[in-house]
């Protein structure tokens, strides 16, 4: 027979039941559902075959990790969560009655009790927003829709699934859900591995996540008790607790888990933003880690090597020539840098000499030159809109005529910007975006110094515009991510020029003059490659490509600080040649087979003088059809022609500039014809003779002849010298 309390707290229930049959059927989920909406606070990126390579955090909000299969979650924990949360979670149908009425007779006569709320009643409360709790705690209505909810999910899905969602769901410490982020970020290891204190500690977390260490420490030491009820002593369960006070305390504090770690931490950023719909838990890109890790290995190595020379910073590249897929992408030098932040391979920065063999290769598809072309390196003085441009070799000297295979292989400046005056920058412009290489200005925007590498691009963009050459002329867009598909490649370069361009920078002999035979940049297998430097030293590039693969290294200063004494082969070409050897070690790369219309003659070369020989060996050497010739040779000038000056241009305007001393400001004056005899006025009154000259110049609007022996006027120009002069008080010069 009920007492008067009983039959009240049966009525209650009676009403609460009643209600509950009014309810709705709320969103019927299924357990598979409920895995597939799961969404990670961390994006993995992955390589090609699966490896991680770099986590990502992407949701600010909340911190979870993966979602973790209940056969990968350690015995220890299971024990605890279902000793602290549901002891009779085997026996009850979703809903503990006997919790319940001892909870509701408890609550009858103010008597504290546990809670009645089982693991499938809280999961039901997490996977439905109108469950939610609220600061003030759960409705009846709530609790009711709790109630129903719970049934349903006992229905329809097996007990290890609901402790499995709710493992993975269950709020723990502030921002942490889940048990993967929980063991991770205050324990430093997967689900997998944690003991039992470990767990007791984390089944305490669910019951008062945000309560202080001591009180958290003090629910865990219950839990312990609970589950090794065979303790010795009680001597030893009192130090079992003081031990778990100070684990508390440290665990709480703990953030073991790292927004982001890995070995590809920009190219990770950027695919986790950007990840197709439905690859929001992982990303698969097109690297392979073990080249990565290498690849980020040697660049930092080499870093290290460099720090005494005023060097941080480095980034690195590789691509698949086939298919344009990004094989390495290594964004910056990491811990060496001051700004490791900054994505190396994207960055635009002056790419120095490793435009010319787009141009060499531009002036050779247009019939301007062939590979045995000779073209003069020496002073060249052109006039621009702003003044005079005068190129300088990087080691400020000249070697004469050489050929265009010498010019580029041994990276020769001032024949560079002579080719560059044959193509126009304007239309050299157009072929480097029809390369990849969008320029933020025009041709003429930059001038001849475009030549040099005065524009700025980005190492994945010049890396793959170098693969274009390497796929005979044909340009397409690079990959990182693993999709189907892609656009067709697009001529965007003469193949016939490409493959020739290509066989001078395999050529070692052809770049001796400057680097020598023992370079670095030689392999024992099959490679074509360019160096450059920027402007003052602040850039340093290796870029070249095998059969298979092309390379791109960028070594310098993120902040744009100039480097101390680093060249082409001392900064970025030894990462270079690594990777390449790490590339090739089991694999071959040989030389491309010539396309259809180039032809191979075999042409000599004539002398550099009276005295001298040959300007370069008789050789072997590549022709588009039809433009071959056998003997390249400097035309002399006739006798009865008449002598032109070359340089300076006519209406050449000089600027003079007062911070460097007018010495070093010295304008030079050049003929096309043999110096004997000539003669060089300014203003009517000599001041050389033979085939050049030099004067320091004096401001104001000048006459230059050049007259021959017999006093005959051959060429005359005028120009303007603008800017201070000499100080006040000196001699006007003659």
């Amino acid at each position: 027979m009920f007492t008067r309390p009983s039959r009240r707290f049966a009525l209650s229930l009676a009403i609460v039941l009643m209600a509950a049959g009014a309810r709705p059927a709320g969103a019927a989920n299924t357990f598979d559902e409920v895995k597939r909406a799961f969404r990670p606070s961390d994006t993995q990126v992955l390589d090609r075959d699966g490896e991680l390579l770099q986590r990502v955090r992407t949701d600010a909000a909340v911190r979870r990790g993966q979602w973790v299969a209940l056969a990968d979650v350690s015995p220890a924990l299971r024990t605890a969560m279902l000793l602290s949360e549901d002891k009779r979670f085997y026996e009850h149908s979703g809903v503990d009655w006997r919790a319940v009425s001892a909870a509701a007779w408890g609550n009858l006569w103010n008597t504290r009790t546990r809670g009645a709320s089982t693991i499938t009643m809280q999961l039901a409360g997490l996977l439905d927003e109108d469950l939610r709790r609220g600061a003030g705690g759960r409705s009846l209505t709530q609790k009711v829709g709790q109630t129903i909810d719970a049934q349903r999910l006992e229905r329809n899905w097996r007990k290890e699934q609901i402790l499995e969602a709710y493992l993975n769901t269950v709020p723990f410490r502030g921002e942490i859900v889940g048990i993967d982020a929980l063991s991770r970020t205050l324990f430093g290891k997967a689900p997998s591995g944690l003991d039992a204190r470990e767990a007791a500690l984390a089944a305490a977390l669910v019951r008062a996540p945000n309560a202080k260490p001591a009180q958290v420490a003090q629910r865990a030491c219950e839990v312990l008790r609970t589950m090794e009820p065979n303790r010795a002593s009680a001597s030893a369960s009192k130090a079992d607790c003081e031990a778990m006070d100070m684990f508390a305390s440290a665990a709480v504090q703990r953030r073991a888990f790292d927004p982001s770690e890995g070995i590809a931490p920009h190219l990770g950023r950027r695919v986790a933003k950007e990840a197709p719909a439905g690859q929001h838990n992982s990303v698969r890109t097109t690297l392979r880690a073990p080249l990565q890790r290498f690849a980020l290995g040697t660049l930092q190595q080499q870093l290290r090597e460099l720090r005494g020379r005023h060097v941080e910073d480095g980034a690195l590249v590789v691509l698949d020539n086939a298919s344009g897929e990004v094989l390495a992408w290594v964004g910056s030098s990491g811990p060496l840098s001051q700004a490791a932040e900054v994505d190396g391979v994207l960055a635009q920065r002056q790419p120095g000499s490793t435009l010319k063999p787009l141009l060499y290769a531009q002036a050779i598809a247009e019939r301007r030159l062939t590979a045995a072309s000779l073209l003069d390196d020496s002073s060249a003085q052109l006039n621009t809109a702003s003044g005079l441009y005068i190129p300088q070799n990087y080691d400020r000297q000249f070697k004469g005529h050489v050929s265009v295979r010498t010019a580029l292989a041994s990276s020769l400046n001032v024949p560079a910007v002579r080719t560059l005056v044959m193509v126009t920058p304007e239309a050299f412009a157009r072929q480097l975006r029809a390369a990849g290489l969008p320029l933020r200005e025009g041709g003429d925007y930059y001038g001849y110094s475009l030549a040099l590498g005065s524009a700025e691009v980005s190492l994945l963009a010049l890396t793959n515009a170098y693969r274009t050459l390497a796929n005979g002329g044909r340009y397409s867009e690079t990959r990182d991510v693993v999709v189907a598909g892609g656009k067709s490649p697009a001529q965007a370069l003469d193949a016939r020029a490409a493959f020739i361009v290509g066989d001078i920078l395999s050529d070692s002999n052809a770049r001796a003059r400057t680097f020598g035979l023992d370079s670095v940049l030689g392999t024992r297998f099959w490679t074509a490659v360019k160096t450059g430097t920027s402007k003052d030293m602040r850039d340093n590039w290796a870029i070249g490509w095998s059969q298979r693969y092309t390379v791109g290294v960028w070594v310098g200063n993120a902040s744009g600080a100039p480097m101390w004494d680093v060249s082409g082969t001392s900064g970025a070409a030894p990462v270079w040649a690594e990777v390449m050897r790490f590339l090739h070690r089991r694999e071959p790369s040989r030389a491309p087979v010539p396309p259809a219309g180039l032809v191979q003659a075999k042409v000599a070369f004539g002398s550099g003088g009276a005295d001298a020989g040959p300007l370069e060996a008789t050789r072997s050497e590549w022709f588009l059809q039809g433009t071959e010739q056998a003997l390249f040779a400097i035309e002399p000038a006739a006798g009865s022609a008449i002598a032109r000056i070359t340089t300076p241009a006519d209406g050449t305007i000089v600027a003079l500039d007062p911070d460097i001393p007018p010495n070093r400001q010295r304008l030079r004056f050049e003929t096309d014809a043999p110096g004997s005899g000539l003669q060089w006025r300014i203003d009517g009154k000599t001041i050389a003779r033979g085939a050049s000259a030099q004067w320091l110049p004096w401001p104001g609007r000048h006459a230059v002849q050049l007259v021959d022996a017999r006093g005959q006027l051959q060429d005359e120009i005028r120009l303007e010298v603008r800017g201070a002069g000499v100080r006040a008080g000196a001699a006007r010069p003659q």
